[in-house]
């Protein structure tokens, strides 16, 4: 079966959970004997021609921040429907719908993958919010069928829009590599720091760990990784009113990556937008003590496998669940266990993609 996977900046995955869920879904669905297609933006990727079992196609796009997404998944719709003919279209991200209609009328069964509800991001003004909730809206209905990550995303969608989205868990998979030469380069001790890891964008609450962290007394350093782009002021606010004991290493990737989250004494999600977050399922995955905001899409996924802490009283709530955290290495250890069993029992990208592939056997066999 001949597969395409659309509307990600794509991979090697170096931003998102979108890009790191289609890197695995393609290295599942290719594992299975089937031909993965997945678009990719020059300005974001790597320029390979494989990865994960998939062949990479480049496309042009407009490098803007309100119109990149949408005008590279139109132009890679266009390729897709007149060279690549593929069986299905697997869109994400909300903001896409505009374009996926256009799969279904070229005779493409198309699926859209859903995370939340973009237009609460406060990265978007107020005029590209109300375009972006007219997206949401008609996107569940601009697939042949729409699905989620969460049930909480699909309970929204369902209260705001009457129709409900099908719900499949992400996966996750974080072997500790063994190494130590990331936490080496910054100067960390293993088990004795705290670490955030995501986009640097408002909606993920780096700002308030940091605010947190500034009510603390203790040694262990804060080690914010990731970047994006659009968010230089954010960025330089957010560096600006952090102590000398947080590090900004920017992104991490591959071991690196897994050494740090691996080796957390700690590590902390505020975030409170959109729905499974794979580096929450990634840490629980690798037995990491967890820390999570009452948003309900992560109360979803952590279950009593995380401490939480409340937004609505942050950075004061998240103070003091770190504080407890920091001088209880027993409730650490407990956590850590509890998150591992959790991802083992419910998040494997081999199920997830085994759920996907029943839906395209449903649409392509109908």
């Amino acid at each position: 079966m001949k597969i395409a996977l659309i509307g990600t900046r794509g991979i090697p995955a170096a931003y998102s959970g979108f890009e790191t869920a289609v890197e695995n879904l393609a290295r599942e669905f290719t594992a299975r004997g089937h031909e993965v297609t997945v678009y990719c933006r020059p300005h974001m990727t790597e320029q390979r021609d494989e990865h994960a079992g998939a062949r990479l196609v480049h496309l042009p796009t407009i490098r803007n921040k309100y119109l990149d997404t949408l005008a590279h998944t139109t132009v890679s719709t266009g390729h897709m429907v007149t060279k690549e003919r593929p069986d299905v279209a697997i869109y994400f991200i909300a903001g896409n719908a505009p374009v996926v209609p256009f799969a279904r009328m070229a005779g493409v069964p198309s699926i859209l993958q859903i995370d939340g509800m973009d237009s609460q991001r406060a990265k978007w003004p107020r005029a590209a919010k109300a375009i972006i909730r007219q997206f949401e809206h008609m996107s569940a209905a601009a697939a042949t069928i729409a699905v989620t990550d969460s049930e909480s995303v699909a309970d929204l969608y369902e209260q705001r829009f009457g129709r409900r989205l099908l719900a499949i868990p992400y996966g996750a998979s974080l072997p500790d590599p063994g190494t130590t030469q990331a936490l080496g380069e910054l100067g960390l001790t293993p088990g004795e720091y705290i670490l955030f890891v995501g986009r640097l964008v408002p909606e993920n609450n780096a700002h308030l760990l940091v605010d947190a962290y500034a009510k603390l007394d203790t040694d262990w350093p804060l080690v914010i990784v990731g970047d994006a782009p659009y968010a230089d002021d954010y960025i330089a606010g957010l560096k600006a009113g952090a102590s000398e004991n947080v590090l900004f290493p920017g992104y991490v990737f591959g071991d690196g990556y897994a050494e740090l989250v691996n080796n957390c004494g700690v590590m902390c999600a505020p975030t409170e937008v959109g729905g499974t977050h794979p580096v929450i399922i990634e840490a629980m995955a690798a037995g990491a003590p967890l820390v999570v905001s009452d948003h309900g899409p992560n109360l979803e996924v952590v279950g009593d496998a995380a401490a939480t802490f409340s937004l609505a009283a942050a950075p004061a709530s998240l103070a003091g669940v770190l504080a407890r955290l920091i001088d209880d290495p027993e409730r650490r250890r407990k956590l850590g266990e509890a998150a591992a069993a959790r991802a083992a029992e419910r998040f494997g990208w081999d199920r997830c993609a085994e759920r996907y592939l029943a839906i395209v056997a449903a649409m392509t066999n109908a």
